[in-house]
């Protein structure tokens, strides 16, 4: 099993001969966050149907809780990250008129 993935690029899972390919990456990390996120709660709010199961329900909705946390950290990454793409292409541009526009590197 082996991934590649250079900044910028999509990330490639390869399993055998097939290939799990993972575009826009931030949004698919925040989206699996969101899922997360839902089914901690909905663990949790089970588990608070019975006394004996009580302790860890909130257990979970601390996870919960974090992944809620973990939600604008990805946002962060993601504009921190775009930004130093853009930084890259400013200075690429500036020695190189044939650089491609800022708008080609958001995502």
């Amino acid at each position: 099993m082996g991934t590649g993935a250079a900044p910028g690029s999509d990330l490639v899972v390869r399993v055998g001969n097939e290939e799990l390919v993972v575009r826009r990456r931030y949004e698919a990390l925040s989206i699996t966050n969101d899922i997360l996120i839902a089914l901690w709660f909905i663990v949790g709010s089970v588990m608070f149907f019975s006394a004996s199961w009580e302790y860890w329900g909130t257990w979970c909705f601390l996870a919960g809780s974090v992944e809620l946390l973990i939600r604008p950290v990805i946002r962060l990454a993601r504009h921190v990250h775009v930004q130093g793409m853009r930084s890259r292409a400013a200075d690429a541009k500036r020695q190189a008129s044939s650089a491609p526009p800022e708008s080609s590197q958001d995502f």
